[in-house]
């Protein structure tokens, strides 16, 4: 019974933690175990070795999810510097089609688009040549 103290205690400095993406997040892992503690039969408490493993288990998402957090921050501060380094550059497109000097950058979650001078778009992928 001792256990589920800590436990109750964590969920409430961490509920706006969540994770990006398919998986379960960190909010519902944390109220799935607490439900798992709440709901076990007295008489037949989980074994020690189940909880130190659910526990374990529990920490993995927690930093999973951290890491995640820091390669997203990592991810966008790379784009940000990409984007400076072509500003005030030529570009021009991988088949030769779209050149000019690049005006500014936007940057979406899938990639980034340059506007050039005179108003075209030119998105920033692999092939490209800045010169």
């Amino acid at each position: 019974m001792t256990t589920t103290t800590p436990v109750g205690s964590t969920s409430t400095t961490t509920d706006t933690t969540k994770a990006t993406g398919p998986g379960v997040d960190y909010q519902a892992f944390l109220k799935l175990l607490v439900a798992e503690m709440k709901n076990q039969d007295p008489t037949k408490p989980m074994d020690a070795t189940q909880q130190i493993t659910q526990l374990a288990q529990f920490s993995s998402v927690e930093q999973a999810i951290q890491t995640n957090t820091k390669l997203d921050q990592l991810l966008a501060s790379s784009s940000l510097s990409q984007a400076d380094g072509i500003i005030g550059r030529t570009v021009t497109s991988a088949d030769g089609t779209i050149s000019g000097i690049v005006e500014s950058v936007r940057i979406y979650s899938d990639g980034m688009i340059a506007t050039l001078k005179g108003g075209a778009k030119l998105p920033i992928t692999a092939g490209i040549v800045v010169s």
